[in-house]
């Protein structure tokens, strides 16, 4: 996990921050060591009941990468795709 702050709105309760962040700190595993398909979708299904627009998402997203170089949108597609098993992008 490298050094730097996950992109988050101050106007969310603990509660929706926790979830975002949840949801930042699996796109992370699913790159560097690997986690869980249906963990990783369900931590996406929780920050769709907080992140509601597409627009919202693409911007928290956009963010997310620049600060991780980690792709909400690519973790997303291939969890999709996979929908079960080791979900692990990047190099081995």
């Amino acid at each position: 996990m490298k050094d730097y702050q996950y992109p988050l709105d101050l106007d969310w309760t603990i509660d929706e921050m926790v979830i975002v962040t949840n949801l930042w700190s699996a796109v992370e595993q699913a790159n560097e060591t690997g986690i869980d398909t249906d963990v990783f979708l369900k931590a996406y299904k929780r920050f769709k009941t907080v992140v509601k627009s597409i627009g919202e998402e693409k911007r928290l997203g956009n963010d997310f990468q620049k600060a991780s170089g980690y792709s909400l949108y690519r973790t997303l597609q291939q969890a999709k795709k996979q929908e079960s098993g080791r979900l692990k992008l990047g190099a081995d």
